[in-house]
């Protein structure tokens, strides 16, 4: 039994999500483990690095999987890609260490939210940003970002009402870049919570409003209470963007 390590990218715009949800179909896990389930010929479990919503995309997002396969990374690669829809892409394959696990091998991951900043019409990334045409206080959400760095119970913003598990997580960097009319905002951490980067983005963009006070994040996180936070960012504006191992 080998072990593989593949990565993708995909759009996730027609998409349920990444997990499969029993007999629901339309998620990506499911279409994956469909396919590589019938290119060899038994049944295959796949193990992404992390759970993306529907609608959210994903520039990398790593995987594991075992099989039994006398094909050799290069061909197995080769019949996954002429296989997948255009919206699904495998960036590479690789035989991984016995012990390699897509999500619980995972050291750090980073997610990528872009945000249209403009009046002006948003005609070819409006499937791929969220359109804010308010200027924004940049300063004040890098002062906010700067207050939600480090390891804090991040309830306030998670969208599930009970918690089976510990909300707190470790987040390592929040980076605001400008690109022209695009907002790029990257967030680096252990692990997020199920709608964590975008509640973050969200109360984000009511700080750059104006519609909250930076220094306002240290009572959030202690709030430990969903409402206290700002809105939940749409899904098409967010990205998995890498993982380090």
């Amino acid at each position: 039994m080998r072990n593989f390590k593949l990565c993708l990218s995909y759009d996730g715009s027609r998409y349920r999500g990444w997990q499969k949800q029993g007999n629901t179909p339309g998620t990506i896990q499911e279409k994956l483990e469909t396919l590589l389930s019938r290119l060899l010929e038994q049944p295959v479990e796949l193990n992404g690095s992390g759970r993306t919503d529907a609608g959210v995309h994903a520039r990398c997002q790593t995987c594991s999987f075992k099989a039994d396969s006398a094909l050799s990374c290069g061909e197995l690669l080769e019949l996954i890609r002429s296989r997948l829809p255009q919206d699904i892409g495998a960036l590479s394959l690789e035989e991984a260490d016995p012990g390699f696990h897509a999500r619980l091998s995972c050291r750090e991951k980073s997610y990528v939210y872009f945000i249209w900043n403009s009046p002006g019409p948003n005609v070819f990334y409006r499937k791929y940003s969220f359109s804010c045409p308010e200027t924004l206080d940049i300063s004040a959400m890098e002062r906010a970002a700067e207050l939600l760095l480090g390891e804090h119970d991040f309830s306030s913003f998670c969208s599930l009402r009970r918690m089976k598990k510990s909300a707190v997580r470790r987040l390592d960097a929040l980076e605001i870049f400008r690109d022209g009319d695009m907002l790029r905002l990257k967030f680096t951490g252990s692990g997020f919570l199920y709608n964590m980067v975008r509640i973050l983005t969200g109360t984000l963009i009511e700080v750059g409003r104006r519609e909250r006070r930076a220094e306002d994040m240290p009572a959030l996180l202690a709030a430990r209470d969903r409402q206290a936070a700002g809105f939940t960012a749409p899904a098409q504006g967010l990205f998995l963007w890498e993982q380090k191992y």
